[in-house]
């Protein structure tokens, strides 16, 4: 199923703003965390280097723009975030998705790699592996989408054949060339598939319940089926 969203309804999903959640995704780990504050520190002192130099009259200009980089390790998330969430209202429609889980497996991939020295003095390359859950949906028309996020422990109760939800996006009005899809979110166990949480999920959960009422009222209107039929792109995450 493929019930085409308003563009009202799109930027509810997606905010141009990064969310609570958004932020404290790009917030990273405590190395991302140190590398803000690193940079933080080397852009305040070129200022005040410039300042002592070149540009005593500028103490204002160079006291703002200090203030600012000084706390660019607060406001760095957010502007990741925004910046990501900029790239999926680019998209001029979107739809609100209706599947189900095809298959669910683990894997384990590379993140990072690291240089270091062995014993021997020789320079070794380790590479940082962390344990991936992949899950493949997809709908009668033929229409099949993957997902590859960390994996947690709510995850080991997806099994394939449980309805799958997502937003789709694309550039063509009849959503008949899938651009980008969304999180995945298996309503059966309240479970959410993110490698980056793009959605609002208590709107997602709204529309999702209110598209069930209107089903539940008049069924599926035969022109949405008929844009689903339409969808055979592959998207891969």
């Amino acid at each position: 199923m493929l019930v085409p969203l308003t563009r009202q309804t799109f930027e509810e999903l997606i905010p141009a703003v990064a969310t609570g959640a958004q932020y404290k995704y790009a917030w990273g780990k405590p190395s991302d965390f140190l590398k803000r504050l690193l940079i933080s520190v080397v852009i305040v002192l070129l200022l005040i280097l410039v300042y002592k130099l070149a540009w005593e009259d500028g103490g204002q200009v160079v006291l703002i723009l200090g203030l600012v980089a000084g706390l660019y390790w607060l406001w760095g998330p957010v502007l990741s975030a925004s910046l990501r969430n900029i790239q999926c209202r680019k998209y001029k429609y979107s739809g609100f998705w209706q599947g189900r889980v095809l298959d669910v497996y683990i894997t384990e991939d590379v993140i990072t790699q690291e240089e270091t020295v062995n014993k021997k003095g020789e320079l070794v390359i380790v590479d940082n592996l962390e344990r991936m859950i992949n899950v493949e949906v997809g709908d009668k028309t033929g229409f099949t989408t993957q997902l590859k996020a960390p994996i947690n422990r709510s995850h080991q109760e997806i099994v394939p054949g449980q309805v799958a939800l997502m937003i789709v996006m694309s550039n063509e009005e009849d959503l008949s060339r899938i651009a980008k899809a969304s999180d995945i979110y298996i309503p059966s166990r309240n479970i959410w598939v993110s490698d980056y949480p793009y959605l609002r999920r208590d709107v997602f959960i709204e529309v999702s319940n209110q598209l069930k009422r209107k089903r539940g009222k008049k069924g599926v209107d035969g022109g949405e089926e008929r844009r689903s039929e339409r969808m055979r792109s592959r998207v891969d995450y």
